[in-house]
This record gives structure tokens, C-alpha cells and sequence, in this order.
């Protein structure tokens, strides 16, 4: 998965959730009109959830009308950052299970993910911590996986999080002010005293991926 608008295609972007899980996103684009008669449209792909033995999970998104309507166009270039985002919310939420083989997966990209009356885009309200913890992970991930600076200030990132762009670089400087940090332009590199942090970065997935699955599994009795 690359960065949406980098126009960079062998790079490798790990979007990390709130909750602390570092993924990939491989989606199958176009959007396509659904073929079994609903009104919808339709995206294909496949959610990896990396540092781990292979899980992921197959999704199908599935993009009703309402919220066709707020999208500019289904381009990907229009639609890309949205869908990611709705995906990493139902992450977020634990509606999305992962496994080493699974089906298909259905995930309804619908009116609960935009605000109609403030006319925007509506993911998570992260506060301070929520807001430093993501960035730390952010730039520990893009490192230790993809073997790259990770971007502070994304306008993907900032949808997600409902911050601004603005907020995200000056907390990446601050962080930076600490040692945790290395930043350039709007990109940001690990230190060795965050790498440090290993243990607290894979109790933290640990956690969040338990909490995950033990929903899942008692949902299935």
C-alpha cells in the first residue's frame, strides 16, 4: 500500500490505528456498481495486519449511496483516504476480525462514518495522549516494518484523528524536542531512544489485538 498522493508506488505505508495496530492496505480499485441487485457500490481488498504471522482479513466495502454523494468522485485519488479511514474506525471498533485464511468480509462505508450537520468527515476525536501515542507508533511502525520515515502531518492522518495538519507537525516537533523524534520537512524517523520503546510498542498491539479477537470469539459462542 502506498502513500495516497505521493505518487510514490514502491514505497510501502503502514497506517496504525488508534488503538495501536500497524496495517497495510492492499484495495482493488475501481469501485464497482454491486452486482447482487442492492444499491450500492462495491471495493475489494485485503487488510493485513503486519508484525504478525500472516493474519489479515478480506474485506469488501461497501459504499451506499449517502455517502456516494459527499465523495467528490470514486476515484482513488478522491476516495482512497476516506475508505482507509472508515476501515481503520471499524478496526477501532473490533468489527473486523483477523485470520490467517477468512471470507470475505462485508463493511458498510455508510452515513455513520460522515457528520451531516457539520458537513464533514467523522472517524475518531483523538485527545493529547490519543494524538501523541498515534504519532510515536506511526513513526516506530513505518521504521521497524517498512524501513521508512513515516509522514506527520498527512492529510489522511489529520481526517482520522480530526486534528489538523498543523497540530500533528507541532506535536512531531515537540516529541522531537524530547529525543524521540528525528524530523524533516513533514516526515519523521525514529530515535534510538524510541526504538527503545519496543516492549511498550508490542504490549501495546499485544493488547489491542487480544481485546480484538477475544470480542470475536465470543461472539462465535
Amino acid at each position: 500500500m502506498t502513500d495516497p498522493g505521493n505518487g510514490n508506488t514502491a514505497q510501502k505505508r503502514i497506517f496504525v490505528t488508534l488503538t495501536g495496530l500497524p496495517l497495510t492496505f492492499n484495495l482493488q480499485w475501481p469501485f464497482h456498481r454491486s452486482t447482487s441487485g442492492a444499491d450500492f457500490w462495491v471495493l475489494h481488498g485485503d487488510i493485513r495486519l503486519e508484525n504478525t504471522d500472516g493474519l489479515h482479513a478480506p474485506i469488501s466495502v461497501n459504499l451506499t449511496l449517502v455517502v456516494k454523494d459527499v465523495l467528490p468522485s470514486l476515484e482513488r485519488s478522491d476516495a482512497e483516504g476516506p475508505v482507509i479511514n472508515a476501515l481503520r474506525k471499524e478496526v477501532d471498533r473490533e468489527q473486523i476480525e483477523f485470520l490467517k485464511s477468512g471470507k470475505l468480509l462485508p463493511v458498510a462505508f455508510s452515513s455513520r462514518h460522515y457528520d451531516f450537520k457539520r458537513n464533514r468527515w467523522a472517524f475518531e476525536h483523538a485527545n493529547e495522549t490519543q494524538l501523541r501515542d498515534f504519532t510515536l507508533r506511526s513513526v516506530y511502525w513505518n521504521g521497524v516494518i517498512a524501513g521508512c520515515s513515516a509522514p506527520v502531518s498527512g492529510a489522511v492522518d489529520a481526517q482520522y484523528l480530526d486534528t489538523s495538519p498543523e497540530q500533528m507537525i507541532n506535536l512531531a516537533q515537540t516529541l522531537a524536542g524530547e529525543g524521540l523524534l528525528k524530523v524533516e520537512g513533514d516526515r519523521a524517523s525514529a530515535t534510538e531512544r524510541l526504538l527503545a520503546q519496543s516492549e511498550k510498542m508490542n504490549a501495546d498491539m499485544g493488547a489491542a489485538l487480544a481485546a480484538l479477537q477475544k470480542k470475536h470469539e465470543f461472539e462465535r459462542g
